[in-house]
């Protein structure tokens, strides 16, 4: 496998992560296509955007994040063990990620709920809320 255009360790990583996958470089197809987008005369004159598929899983990835080949190449490969990963049962670093952010985006609606007594948040003081502002004000100046 080629060394890419980031730093030697990680190279090392993804030729690790390859072998512990499987994964072998004749089991990838790789295309060079125009890139779209940002990055001027440059993405339309030269073939930055990589293509990449895996051969017996049928898998396809597409990267074109960067203007610089080589990256995309890395970028590229990255992704795809991280499709194969995720297809293989295991959750991903993005769907972990996306779960970390629902449970808090679910802990701060129960938090804003209790705070501003909303229909979702529990009273300590009076049990289940009714939903009802101005039922709560009356109990609170009586």
């Amino acid at each position: 496998m080629a060394d890419f255009a980031v730093s030697e360790e990680k190279n090392r990583w993804l030729k690790a992560k390859m072998e512990q996958l499987g994964i072998a470089e004749k089991d990838l197809e790789e295309r060079f296509v125009h890139s779209s987008g940002r990055g001027g005369q440059h993405v339309n004159k030269s073939s930055s955007c990589v293509y990449l598929k895996h051969l017996p899983s049928g898998l396809e990835v597409k990267c074109m994040e960067s203007r610089s080949q080589s990256l995309n190449r890395f970028l590229a490969r990255r992704l795809l063990l991280e499709k194969i990963e995720g297809a293989g049962g295991g959750m991903t670093k993005k769907e972990l990620a996306a779960e970390k952010l629902k449970r808090q985006k679910a802990r701060r609606k129960r938090r804003s709920g209790a705070k501003y007594g909303t229909d979702t948040a529990k009273d300590v003081d009076q049990g289940p809320e009714t939903g009802s502002v101005a039922s709560t004000i009356r109990n609170e100046s009586q």
